[in-house]
This record gives C-alpha cells, sequence and structure tokens, in this order.
C-alpha cells in the first residue's frame, strides 16, 4: 500500500497494452477505473481487471466503475441488467418511504452482485447532488430526489446494500452538483448559492452520510465559498467545508481531471489538487500522455491519505450470501408497481 501512489487511472481500450502495463508496473497507482470502451464480454473483462491488478502487484487493488442504472450504467445488458435512473427509486419513496428504502437497498445490493463477478470492488454511487429547479441535465435523473432528507435516506440505503455484497461505494458529487447550470465535462460550472443556502440543501446529505468511507469532488466553482478555484482544488473547500462542515474524514478523490471544466495541463491541474489537501487524483479517458503528466505530479499515498486508503482496503470482502436472483425478483416487482402507477 505505502508503494502506491494517489491516483486511480483509467486504460484505452478492452485490453492493455505493452505500454499501459509498463506505466503501471513503474507508477503503481492505487486503482483503475472502467468505462464502457473496456467492457465487451465477461472473460475479457474479468481478464482486464486481472492484468491490472497483477501490474501493480496487488490482489485487492481498487477497480471503481460508474455502475449507477439509466444512461450512467457501463455494463449493460447482458453483462449486468438494466437498472432505472435513481429518479424512480425517489419516485417510489415518494409514494412509501419503505418501498423506496426497500428499493434503494436492493439496487446497491444488486449492483454488488454484478460487478464482484468481474472482480469489480468500488462502485461510484450514489449521486448525493440535490438538483435545482434549473439545473443542467447532467445530474438530473441521476440524482434520487429533490429534498435533502430524502436523498441523505435513500443513499443510506443505497450505500448499506452495496456494502453488504462487498463492493465499496464512493459519494458524489462533494459539496453538491445539483445547482450546476453547466456540464463539468465540458465548461467550469459557477454556483452563486450563498453558504446558508448550500449548507441548507447541497451539504445535508453528504453531512448524514460523511461517514462513507469515499468521496469524489464536483468540478464547481463555488463564489460564496472560493470564487477563484473550484471544489476540486479549492483549498478552502476541501478543508473548511468538505473536511470541516460537512466532517468527511474519508478517502477524498477528484471527479475525472480530463473533463474539461478545469483548465491548464495536467501538471498544473494535479499539483494543484494536491495542495488543496485532495488524497488521490481520478485520470479516466485512457490518453497515455496525459496520464504520464499526471503519474510525473502525483506522489506516494502517504500519511493521512494512506491511512484512508487502508481503511478502505480493510473493508473490502466477498459479501453476504443473498440469492441475487430473489433479490432481483424482489427489486423488479417494486419497480415494476411503481412504473404502473405512472
Amino acid at each position: 500500500m505505502t508503494e502506491s501512489k494517489a491516483m486511480i487511472l483509467g486504460c484505452g481500450g478492452l485490453a492493455l497494452t505493452d505500454e499501459e502495463r509498463a506505466l503501471y508496473r513503474a507508477e503503481s497507482p492505487w486503482g483503475l477505473i472502467l468505462f464502457a470502451r473496456n467492457i465487451q464480454e465477461h472473460d475479457q473483462l474479468t481478464d482486464l481487471v486481472a492484468d491490472f491488478r497483477d501490474c501493480v502487484g496487488r490482489r485487492d487493488a481498487p477497480v471503481l466503475i460508474d455502475q449507477e442504472g439509466g444512461r450512467v450504467q457501463r455494463i449493460k445488458a447482458p453483462l449486468a441488467p438494466a437498472y432505472p435512473p435513481a429518479s424512480v427509486i425517489g419516485s417510489l419513496f415518494e409514494d412509501s418511504n419503505d418501498e423506496g428504502l426497500r428499493a434503494a437497498w436492493l439496487m446497491g445490493r444488486l449492483h454488488a452482485c454484478d460487478l464482484s463477478a468481474y472482480g469489480i470492488n468500488v462502485d461510484c454511487i450514489p449521486v448525493l447532488d440535490v438538483p435545482a429547479q434549473n439545473g443542467h441535465e447532467v445530474i438530473g435523473n441521476r440524482a434520487l430526489a429533490a429534498d435533502p432528507s430524502a436523498v441523505a435516506k435513500l443513499g443510506r440505503a443505497m450505500i448499506d446494500g452495496l456494502s453488504a455484497g462487498g463492493v465499496q461505494p464512493v459519494m458524489k458529487h462533494m459539496p453538491g452538483h445539483g445547482r450546476a447550470l453547466v456540464d463539468s465535462h465540458h465548461r467550469m460550472p459557477v454556483v452563486d448559492a450563498t453558504l446558508e443556502q448550500l449548507e441548507a440543501s447541497d451539504f445535508v446529505p453528504f453531512a448524514a452520510l460523511s461517514k462513507t468511507p469515499m468521496a469524489m469532488t464536483a468540478h464547481v466553482v463555488f463564489t460564496a465559498l472560493d470564487p477563484e478555484n473550484p471544489a476540486t482544488s479549492s483549498p478552502t473547500v476541501i478543508n473548511e467545508i468538505i473536511r470541516g462542515k460537512i466532517g468527511f474524514d474519508g478517502l477524498l478523490m477528484t471527479d475525472d481531471i480530463s473533463m474539461k471544466a478545469l483548465s491548464g495541463d495536467f501538471a498544473a491541474k494535479t499539483d494543484a489538487i494536491f495542495r488543496a489537501g485532495c488524497d488521490v487524483v481520478l485520470h479516466c479517458n485512457g490518453s497515455m500522455q496525459e496520464m504520464t503528466e499526471v503519474c510525473a505530479h502525483t506522489p506516494e499515498l502517504a500519511g493521512a491519505a494512506a491511512d484512508r486508503a487502508r481503511f478502505v482496503m480493510s473493508l473490502f470482502n466477498d459479501g453476504d450470501a443473498a440469492d441475487p436472483s430473489e433479490l432481483r425478483a424482489e427489486f423488479d416487482g417494486l419497480i415494476a408497481r411503481k412504473m404502473s402507477l405512472v
């Protein structure tokens, strides 16, 4: 663990190239993140995961994916069942709190069933962003609900279900992406809400779930908090808001730094991220040139960041012995009843 660098990298295709293997062996990223471009069929995916772990010499190295449901589901049928967007779970919760919470738990537990079959041990869920009425659709129906307390309750249930299956969660996008008016994949969102407004809404789910072992930052500028820097590279947001007001002391990773919201070269971006106090940098697009630059400016995991990473890895397990077919039937029944009422 102490030999790992504080970064999570992507890869370009269905199998690692010799150049990627050499980079991973030399630089030892803490983890790997997968996307649809990396997924074709069962044996190919399990081989890719195993190849990465062989490169870094750690059988339990974190392998992450965004498997939310709806439009953000990297592993699709037939390799994993299709899941509804999170908003459907929230809508079910409005009709029946008990059924909504059960559906959220089941969806987390089923994701764990699906992912563990491929050796994937981290799912970047739940989305805890509270959507504003005029917010950009980049969050949209990925949000669990518009009510912060409902988001917190459903997020808790989803985390518990995922963890019961031995897969660990990453809550996102801290301290909140729901007010963004533009897509941070393409431009930098700027949010002008006051601190009081943010504390009353956006921060609420993250504060309620502050004991979650991992979280991801938002590439969003909050003018009331730091008018110059996005949360990802803001010492004020990370130390005073995320670590302070929200009370999160888990492993904090960036959102993807290859997204267009962040300006500058990758050396400058990476340096700013670590100066701000983020634990781990996440680079997703698989560009070898960009990854090489990120690697050159990423330190080894050390101090509090290393302790947080060790704690995450201590949580990996085989999960409970639940029957996925029974869980799936119950989940499908809840969703079918909801959809029949729409």
